[in-house]
């Protein structure tokens, strides 16, 4: 068993300034409506193994599809020039009027060079869009040595922590 230090963040999307997206060189964010569960799969088990990403590695593709069925819950994907990057997962939580970010992360070529940074504005900007009460998501001490840091430069904060044990 190995001790885990969980951050749970949030954003107020409507008190917060969302800065002008600056893609280049043909870079883009788009979002995948054909819920893709190849896709998704591909970018948790490329990312995740880096970061103990386990959960969802058991999963059947009937499970994928029926988590991807969810219309509350929409996958976004980076591309940098045509090549994919990196991809988020939001879901809208009608009842409380929020956002929460459930997967967020880049394949490993494209870590440590500001895509982290754009692709979380990303978030923030779609998330403006619903006119939602907040965004939320969690991270922990497994994830990349800059994700918290990523998240309080935007404007997150930290409203709860907790120590887990994870089997290693």
């Amino acid at each position: 068993m190995r001790k885990v230090k969980r951050y749970f963040l949030e954003i107020l999307p409507r008190l917060h300034q969302t800065q002008k997206l600056d893609f280049k060189n043909n870079n883009h964010v788009y979002c995948e409506f054909n819920k893709n569960a190849a896709l998704n799969r591909f970018f948790y088990e490329k990312i995740g193994k880096d970061y103990s990403w386990k959960d969802r590695l058991i999963w059947s593709e009937k499970k994928w599809t029926e988590y991807l069925s969810n219309n509350f819950l929409k996958t976004y994907i980076l591309k940098v020039k045509k090549s994919l990057a990196g991809f988020y997962e939001l879901e809208y939580h009608k009842n409380k009027n929020e956002v929460e970010l459930i997967q967020f992360g880049l394949l490993r070529k494209y870590r440590g060079r500001k895509f982290g940074s754009l692709l979380l504005q990303h978030v923030l900007c779609e998330s403006k869009k619903l006119k939602c009460n907040r965004v939320w998501v969690h991270t922990c001490s497994l994830d990349h040595r800059h994700a918290l840091k990523n998240y309080i430069a935007r404007g997150f904060k930290i409203f709860k922590q907790e120590h887990v044990y994870i089997d290693n």
